[in-house]
Formats: structure tokens, sequence, C-alpha cells
């Protein structure tokens, strides 16, 4: 038999050869092609894994806290934390870090604002006319933020400088009644309305006030905006050049005591509102590195006490906090200087001071601007050990509410827009607190601002608080951007403009936390103390977080370095444990990834327009959708090139077995038995298929290095065991139909009649009819082009679930992006060995019909004409094929995606125009071969 086999096989040396190519051609390809999914999803999976390392596994909050809209969409919002102060107890903490597998457990307890007064010194030098004696310069101050979309002008300034001395008064020093001691060691009356303010020496010896309206026209501190701030200084300048003024005046002095400088550079505050929050040192230490971050000072410690000073009957309470580094506000300050001449203070009532002022013109003296990022680096390269009354109060802290959307028809997310809090908020009557509200308070917000409830009145301590140490954000262990979970404690929120509208308004930067505290984008916690401070902060007063003080508590698990299946499993039985042991809300932030969403902000009061803002939230389970997803892909591949492949190879050897027909039909007649014909047609399929493997061990590792897939050695034996079993599948069909073939039947003809078809009166209709009269080949070639044209719909499909369709995220664009080169290459293959198989059935259906052909040509067709009727069977087969598969691609799609949206139809359709496309080009090689038919000789056979 084994001899008969080779005979037959060296005999028909060319079709031999043609199957023992095929078979290569499907082997190799499988090999390749199998080897490129896979090393698709290993890329995939790693790239999950590096990309899904965060600070936290879990992320802990209050019962009720998760919103609808992040429970609907699967997403954590931004600013999270900005709007939640407190919910959970120390006793619902401790059971967290109790839980077996947790690692660390991270508290964060927000606390609310502190109104601080961040330096933003105004150099005047430039405006003064050193050949006056007696002049002031005014200062027109215009607050901006928010990329300068919102600006508004504040009441104007004055300084007043004069040549003469002046004195100054000595505010530890009260003579009793209604004097004060000077510098000049007399004492002098305290004017009605103008406060204990500089004196002028006159020449002569008189001695004139400065008065300073603010005095007599401001009402309580802690009600008024900074925008409605004014004041009178004086300077004096030397004979030597140089500026001399009392103490607090001048941001820069020469002397010790602050009081001469070089230059006029006065000391001016812009008030922002720095978020406090408490955390545990150690846990966040482990967490992030929060220590290793420190620039300045020291670390803020577990338990370092609230420092307690008593002066007579005030109390002041001095907090420990760890400072940042970086301010994350966008806010500036505008002064326009002039120069108003012919203007003595010293002569003028204090009652008639501000309307003087005001009516007068003034000479432009030219321009100086300040902003809040550069002034808090100042204010921290200075060190902060000991911020007082002034900078960093704590005895009004402004707490502000949550955001609430309103959803629009397209998905975007409009902020519901809240009004402006009462002043009272910032400081009620008769309550200390040294600093006006923010000039931002005034502006439409998206927040609510309630105060925190703490101790207030005369008989309340003072509360501060005071800088131990400055960390830089930068500095805290790092972490993916596209795993990223929303660290806000240490990050700002950021918004890039959506439309070409909002980027031109923003000048094409990201809208950052203005000074606002019920702004939409809230800036993160800048100010840190320990859990430790808080009990004392909130002691006496009457907020819930006395008993609740926590906000929030972040969970790494032990032995999780990233997304797998096994991690997120040990990270759900963590997560469960929590939620039955504390009853709170637990999401888990293993393998999550920020995904943009577009958020409609309206406008604001001082100029801001609407914006239209692409915002980071973070999607939840990114990457299990993902690597589910993957798999599902990579199976389908998988299957998909497998039967291809045993598709063509059944065609070839389907085509080998009709052109044995009457030789098949001999070896019947001589008593060959049905067996023994199957087993020699399986024989020969398998010894080129043995063969065909063998050749394919030695290409598809090469091939594989060229195309940039790994396929090592032991993958590409595998091709042959697959060469074998494709070359048995795809000849068993063929061994069978011809081991049960009647002799007789080698004088039927290859090419059915098709009986139910009307006479054709077209060559599409012909090229129709042709294609019935051999429908298993027809639908052979057909389904072998339908799963090509149906891989390439799921490929496509795929790409585009990744972006946007399941998950929506960045993580998903990465995925996207490293894994579409290996799809497409399995896709692209396979949609080409369905035109190949669709290219070896029209070749057949010429050779079988090669004697009609014959007819039709000598009965005066020409060429072109019998080349556009196969050319119209290979469109015909095209279409067919082609719609087969999109229709099963978008099925399959659906299954993947979850939905069907409409731009999956429209990649189908391109899917299927091009497998058409393809299937022609393929239908020229068997048309141009119509020219060497042997007429002649053909219609003498018939």
């Amino acid at each position: 038999m084994f001899r008969f086999i080779w005979a037959q096989l060296r005999g028909r040396a060319g079709r031999s050869v043609a199957l023992l190519v095929g078979v290569l051609v499907a082997t190799t390809g499988f090999v390749v092609l199998t080897g490129a999914t896979t090393t698709s999803r290993l890329a995939v999976t790693g790239t999950v894994e590096r990309n899904t390392r965060a600070a936290y596994d879990i992320l802990v909050r209050p019962p009720g806290t998760r919103t609808p809209l992040e429970a609907e969409r699967g997403l954590v919002r931004p600013n999270y934390l900005s709007g939640l102060f407190g919910g959970i107890t120390l006793d619902q903490y401790r059971q967290v870090e109790a839980i077996a597998g947790v690692d660390v457990a991270a508290p964060i307890a927000m606390l609310g604002h502190s109104t601080t007064g961040v330096p933003a010194p105004i150099d005047l030098t430039d405006a003064v006319d050193r050949s006056l004696v007696r002049q002031v310069i005014r200062v027109d101050p215009v607050f901006g933020a928010e990329r300068g979309l919102s600006a508004a002008p504040g009441k104007p300034r004055y300084v007043y400088v004069t040549k003469n001395p002046l004195v100054h008064p000595d505010r530890t020093q009260l003579t009793g009644g209604d004097r004060w001691r000077y510098s000049d060691g007399r004492s002098y009356p305290i004017e009605d309305g103008c406060g204990v303010v500089p004196r002028e020496v006159l020449p002569g010896g008189r001695t004139v006030p400065i008065c300073d309206p603010r005095y007599a026209l401001l009402g309580d501190r802690g009600t008024y905006s900074e925008r409605e701030d004014w004041w009178v200084e004086a300077v004096r300048l030397r004979p030597d050049g140089r500026f001399e003024a009392g103490p607090d005046v001048l941001a820069t002095a020469d002397d010790g005591a602050g009081t001469i400088a070089d230059r006029l550079v006065m000391a001016y505050s812009v008030t922002v509102p720095f978020l406090l929050a408490a955390v545990d040192p150690p846990a966040e230490q482990r967490l992030v590195g929060l220590a290793d971050a420190v620039v300045a000072g020291r670390p803020v410690r577990a338990d370092d006490p609230v420092e307690v000073v008593k002066r007579g009957m005030a109390v002041n309470h001095g907090f420990p906090v760890l400072v940042t580094a970086r301010p994350f506000i966008d806010e500036t300050l505008t002064a326009r200087l002039s120069r108003l001449p012919g203007v003595n203070p010293g002569e003028i009532s204090v009652l008639d001071l501000a309307r003087t002022l005001g009516d007068r013109t003034g000479v432009p003296a030219g321009e100086s601007r300040a902003d809040v990022a550069r002034g808090h680096r100042a204010m921290v390269e200075e060190g902060l050990s000991d911020t007082g009354c002034c900078n960093g109060q704590l005895q009004r802290v402004v707490q502000s509410g949550d955001v609430r959307y309103e959803r629009l028809p397209d998905g975007t997310l409009r902020p519901e827009p809240q009004p402006p809090a009462a002043p009272e908020v910032y400081g009620q009557r008769f309550i200390y607190n040294p600093l006006p509200r923010p000039w931002l308070a005034d502006d439409r917000g998206s927040r609510a601002a309630r105060p925190l409830a703490l101790t207030e009145g005369h008989t309340a301590p003072f509360r501060h608080w005071s800088a131990v140490g400055v960390f830089d954000p930068e500095r805290l262990t790092g972490f993916s951007d596209v795993g990223k979970v929303p660290l806000e404690t240490y990050e700002p929120p950021r918004a890039e403009g959506a439309d070409e509208r909002s980027r031109a308004a923003l000048g094409g930067k990201p809208l950052e936390p203005s000074g606002n505290p019920a702004g939409y984008l809230s800036a993160p916690p800048l100010l840190l103390t320990n859990l430790a401070s808080v009990a004392t902060l909130l002691d006496g007063g009457s907020s819930p977080q006395r008993t609740a003080p926590i906000s929030a508590i972040r969970v790494r698990v032990a032995d999780v370095g990233g997304y797998s299946e096994r991690s997120a499993e040990r990270v759900r039985l963590v997560a469960e444990q929590i939620n039955r042991a504390t009853g709170l809300d637990v999401d888990i932030t293993l393998g999550s990834s920020p995904a943009p969403q577009t958020v409609e902000l309206p406008a604001g009061t001082f100029g801001r327009p609407d914006l239209r803002l692409t915002e980071n939230w973070s999607a939840l389970g990114v990457a299990s959708v993902i690597t589910r997803a993957v798999d599902r892909k990579s199976a389908v591949l998988f299957v998909l090139v497998l039967v291809v492949c045993v598709l063509f190879l059944g065609n070839a050897v389907s085509a080998a077995v009709r052109d044995r027909r009457p030789e098949l039909a001999v070896l019947a007649c001589l008593g060959w038995s049905a067996r023994r014909i199957g087993a020699l047609i399986l024989g020969e399929v398998t010894v080129t298929g043995l063969a065909a493997g063998l050749l394919s061990v030695g290409l598809a590792v090469p091939l594989g290095a060229a195309l940039g897939i790994d396929v090592d050695w032991r993958r590409a034996l595998l091709a042959v065991p697959v060469a074998l079993l494709l070359a048995l599948v795809a000849g068993l069909a063929p061994a069978l139909r011809a081991a049960r073939a009647h002799p007789a039947a080698a004088l039927r003809p290859p090419v059915a009649a098709a009986g139910w078809v009307r006479r054709p009166r077209t060559l599409p209709g012909l090229a129709l009819a042709n294609l019935v009269r051999t429908p298993g080949r027809t639908l052979l070639g057909a389904g072998a082009l339908a799963i090509g044209v149906a891989a390439l719909t799921l490929v496509a499909a795929a790409a585009y679930a990744f972006r946007g369709a399941i998950v929506g995220s960045l993580l998903g664009d990465l995925v996207s992006l490293s894994v579409r080169g290996a799809d497409a290459l399995a896709a692209v293959a396979t949609v080409l060995l369905g035109a190949a198989a669709v290219a070896d059935v029209l070749y057949l259906n010429i050779r079988d019909r090669a004697a009609e052909l014959a007819t039709l040509r000598a009965t005066g067709w020409t060429d072109a004409a019998l080349g556009r009727l196969i050319g119209y069977e290979g469109l015909l087969l095209g279409l067919l094929g082609a719609l087969t598969g999109a229709g099963l691609g978008l099925g399959g799609a659906a299954w993947l995606v979850g939905a069907l949206p409409a731009a999956l139809v429209l990649v189908a359709a391109a899917v299927a125009a091009a497998g058409v496309l393809v299937t022609c080009l393929a239908a020229v090689v068997p048309a141009a071969l119509l020219h060497r038919l042997p007429t002649a000789r053909l219609l003498a056979e018939e």
C-alpha cells in the first residue's frame, strides 16, 4: 500500500505539490497566527499587570456614600474626599486593620478649609518719585483665577511715602486709658476712628497721625471679602535712599527688625483656603512613603501633641501639620500702580480721607504681579515653624459639600450650580477671625459650604496650625498613570478642555482648582495633621465627626503587586470580609484606570464662560473586563484560524479526489474494497501532511521572528501533529465520499445542472447559475471567506470595545494599541486564506467546466466576455461570503462588547466591502488562465 501511495504521489506530482503547499501554508500559518494570538494575550496580561499597580486595592467609605451615578457607571469620581467629612468610627477602623490579609489600612479624616494668608508682595519701588517730599501711591488690585477667566477688582490700597520721620506705636506697652506709647518714648492719644497708627513728625516737631480708614469703615473682621479690604500704610523715604516702615509693612527688610529695606516691597497676602486632613503617619508612610517625601523640617508623628500656650486668660492651641510644597491652586494678584500728587493723609480727617483719596486721579506708575504658587513657595522656604495667628487660623473651618450632577442626553455631566455661601460662614459677628473671606467665595459654585461646628466665642481657645515640616508630593511612591486610583490626598484634579472653544479659552492648559472652597475642582489637602489632634480640635463642638471622624480608609492587600486572577480573588475576599465586619461601603480599586468623563461646567460670576471639560474619573474593574474580553477574543481567533485551515485543505483534497474519479472507479471495478480506497486517500493525505508538518517546523520559527511573533521550538514542533490532524480532518470527508462512490459515478459530469434555475439572460445570471451547479464547492469557498470577514470584524469590534464600548479608560486605550497589530495580523491572514479558497473554487470551476467554456469560445465568446463571467462568479461568491461573515461578526461583536453600537455596524460594512474587494482581486488569477484553455482539443474530446 505504501509503495502504491508513493507511486500515486510521484505520478501526480503537480497535484501532490499543490496539496503539500496547501498543508504547509495552512499549518505554518496556524502555528504562527496562534502564536500571535498567544503573544497578544500575554502582552495584554503583562500590560494590565504592569499598569494596575496602585497605592491601594480597596477603598472603604461610610455607608451610603457611593452616589447613584458612581454605582450605575462603576466609577469613583475625582474629589470624592473633598465633600466627605467623617462617617467612620475609630472602632470600625480597628476592625478593618485587624482583618486577615490587610497589609496596610490608612485612614484619612477630612476636616475642612482653613483660610490662610499667602504672601503676594507688591513692589512699589519704581512707582516712587524720589524728588517729592510727600506722595501717595495708589494700588488697584485685580484678583484673577482659573487661567485668568475669572477676575475681579478690589478696593484700592494706599501707601503714603514721606521724607519726614515717622514714629510707630509700641504695641506691647499700653500706658493706660486712651493713650499709647510710641517709638520715640512719648505717649499719644488714640484718635477716634483712627486706630493705633504711625505718626508723622513734621518740621517744627509737631506729629500728626496717618489715619487708616479701615478701622472706621470696615465691619466685623471675618465677614467681609478681601475685595473690600483696603488700608493706608505709611513709609519713610530715608536720606540714604532706603525705605523705613513699621513692623509687618515691608515684605523684605535689610535689618533684623524688618523695618528698613532697599526696595519698597509691600507685604500683602491673599486669603487662600487650605484643606486640612488628618492621617495616621505610620500607615501613610507604608502606603506611599509620606515621611520619605519630606523636604524640610521633619515628618508629622502619630504622637505629636497639640501645643497649648496660656497667656493670662487666653489659651492658644497649636496643631502640628505637614505642609505640601505645591499649593495646587491657580490664583493671581495684579496690582496697577498710580501716583496721587498733592495728597497729605496726615492733614485730612479719617472720615474725609476715603473720599479724598477716591476722588483723586492718579498718574500711572507701572504694574506688579504675584501668584499664589510663588507666594506659597516663598512662605515654605522661609520656614513655617510658627505661623502665628494671621497665617494659620483654625477659628473658623469651612467644609464644602458634594457635587450633584445632571445627566444630559448625550451622557455629559453638568454640575448643579450652587449660590454663594452666606458671609457668616467664614466668620460670624463677635467671633474672632483675623482674615477676610476669599474673593472667589462670592462666585457661583458647585458645592454648598458650611462651617465646621467648633467651640466658638471669646472663651474658646484660639486655634492655629504650626508646620513641623514640608513634603513634596512628587517624591511619593510613583504609580502608573493609566492604572492610577484617585490619590486625592496628594494630587489635584485637573480638567482638560473637551472642545476647541474650551481649549482656546483655557489657553491650551488644564483647568485647576481655584481659591473657592465651593468651586467645582477642589484642591487636595494641603495641610496634614495626625489623628490624635482631631479630638482636641473637635472637643466641645457639636460636629457629628466627634464620634466618627474618619472619612475613608485606603486598604492595600498583602501579596498583591498588580492585577491577576489570583490577586483579584484575594482582594475580593478581603473586601467581602471588610463589608461583613463593618457594614461600610467597599469599592475594589485593584485593576482600576482613569476613565475620561465629559463635564459641562456652568459659567461663573466673575467672567468664566461655560466650559466643556474632560475629567478623569476612576473606572473600577477595568483590568478584569479587559482580560476577560481578551480571553474570549483569543479563543475566537484561535478557532477561526483552525476552521479556515480545515476548509482550505478540505477544498484542496476534494479537488484531488474529483480529479481522480475515473481512476478510483477503475480500482473499484478491479475489486478494491471501499475501506481500501478510503485508506488510499487518507494515506496519501497523511504522507503529505507529515511532510508539510516537518517543513513547517523549519519555517515557523524564522517566519515568526521576521513578523515579531514569539514562536519557540516547542510551539514549532506542534506543527507536525497539527499538520497530520488537519490533513486527516480535511481528507476524511473526501475519502469517505470516494470509498462509497459507485464506479458509474465516473461517467457523470463533475458539474451538475441546476434544474430549478431559469435560463439566464445576463452574465450575472449565468454566473449565479454556474455557482448553484456546484453548491458544496460554492458554500465551502463562501464559508471560508465568511469566517475571515467575521474574524476581521471581531478584531475591529474588540479595538472599538477597548477604546470606549467596554471600559472607556486610559488602560483600555493602551491595551487596544498594544494588541491591535497581532490581532489584525491573524484576522487579515484569515481573510486571505478565505480569498485563496474562493480563488481555488473558481479555478476548479474553470477546470471542471473547461469543455463548456471552450464551446462558448467556439460560438463567438471572447476571452474578455469569459473573464467577465468568471469575475461575476467571484463577485457573487465574495458578496455571499462577506455579507454572511459581516453578520456573524456583528453577532460575535455584540457578545464581546455587550451591545451593538451603530459604529460597529459601520465597521462590519467596511470589512465586508474589503472582503468583496479582496475576492474580486483573487478572481483575477483564475480568470487570467482562460486564454490557456486548449479549445480544439477540448472540443474534440467532447
